[in-house]
């Protein structure tokens, strides 16, 4: 435990619980849920375990140090002060990220411009030459978080968001983020034990996400690289113990996850990219309109989809989302059926009352995940059968 260091995951409004409950299982210590983040510990190891596995993870930041801050000057002293040959080396590239919310600062990049020019010139002082900045493909990205009068220094461990896992080449026109769909369908309590589908199937990302759920596959096993791998302490004979041990916990999915959707670009796309996240055997994708369709399965079945919002596509929404509820109704009794929008008033079409609706973002779009409880037979008789 003495090797513990305190990280921090950033995520998505809403998934703080689903995020704390996943960092717990794989075994994080002193978890605390924030707001659109979860702070936790582990040691270096379980660093590299968090940015693979995680499913509702954006970063993973390990924070190195903290002050209060009132101004330029002092920001750039307390940042020189600090020991970046730790973390940095004159032949080692660097870029600066920066949020902030302070009345003392109102811009990002020149909060960012101070932090690398106090780098510069502590290393310049030091030997006489500098590490460079490179904004695309750094060695060391460094995150900066100023609120009101408090300053957080942190690694990102990550790199590129966590929701860019790999396996997605080809995407339609409103692609769904994967950590979003892999949080939505956490949310919805999709754990393997059943059928799945997504009878409008896009480019098949809630497809690909329930398969590696079912299958307990890490999430960001397709990924290429991690930050942390250009770190001056990364460690690769652990790493590869961490990526073997995660995969030596993959389990066998004895049920089928099927996508439907009308248009054929989106079906060829989604039986590519479930290729690409080597899940082929377990995803059936066809050309299929989910309105003129019937449930392909015996017993219970778990949906998931996310139906055009009107945004993007010019729909008849009165008309599509009641066509919704009613093939639900007419051919899928037996189906736990949610669906993500941010019309809300195209709910109304539905024509059912949905049993559970949960706010969640959609990129900036307040959105519901909504579920229907579609019965075997009437809900009545459901309940009379029970007595």
């Amino acid at each position: 435990m003495g090797n513990n260091f305190k990280m921090v995951a950033k995520t998505l409004y809403g998934f703080e619980e689903i995020l704390a409950k996943e960092l717990r299982n794989l075994g994080a210590s002193n978890v605390k849920e924030g707001t659109r983040n979860v702070s936790f510990e582990g040691d270096t190891g379980f660093m590299y375990k968090a940015n693979l596995c995680l499913r509702t993870a954006i970063k993973i930041i390990k924070p190195i140090h903290s002050f209060t801050v009132r101004n330029e000057n002092e920001l750039y002293k307390k940042i020189y002060a600090m020991g970046w040959s730790e973390y940095l080396s004159t032949d080692t590239t660097f870029a600066i990220d920066t949020t902030i919310n302070s009345d003392h600062f109102t811009h990002s990049l020149y909060v960012s411009q101070k932090v690398k020019d106090a780098i510069v010139d502590k290393f310049r002082d030091m030997d006489g030459t500098r590490p460079s900045v490179d904004v695309k493909f750094p060695d060391l990205r460094i995150n900066i978080h100023i609120h009101r009068e408090h300053c957080n220094v942190s690694l990102d461990s990550s790199g590129r968001s966590l929701h860019h896992r790999g396996y997605r080449t080809a995407t339609n026109i409103a692609p769904i983020n994967e950590v979003l769909a892999a949080g939505l369908l956490l949310l919805s309590g999709w754990d393997g034990q059943c059928d799945f589908m997504d009878p409008m199937c896009g480019s098949g990302t809630f497809l690909t996400e329930a398969a590696m759920i079912a299958c307990n596959i890490p999430a960001n096993i397709n990924r290429k690289e991690f930050a942390f791998e250009k770190w001056e302490d990364f460690d690769d004979t652990l790493f590869e113990k961490i990526v073997d041990a995660s995969l030596n916990k993959a389990r066998e999915f004895n049920h089928k996850i099927i996508g439907y959707d009308k248009a054929p670009s989106a079906v060829r796309k989604a039986i590519d990219n479930a290729a690409n996240a080597n899940l082929s055997e377990y995803i059936h994708i066809e050309r299929k309109n989910f309105f003129d369709s019937d449930k392909p399965v015996e017993g219970k079945l778990h949906m998931v989809f996310n139906p055009p919002y009107g945004e993007r596509l010019n729909l008849d929404m009165e008309d599509f989302y009641g066509s919704i509820g009613d093939t639900l109704k007419r051919s899928y009794s037996g189906t736990n059926a949610w669906l993500i929008t941010s019309n809300r008033e195209a709910l109304k079409y539905v024509g059912l009352r949905p049993s559970r609706k949960i706010k969640v973002y959609n990129s900036h779009l307040e959105s519901r995940l909504v579920k229907y409880e579609m019965y075997e037979g009437s809900r009545k008789g459901k309940y009379q059968n029970q007595e």
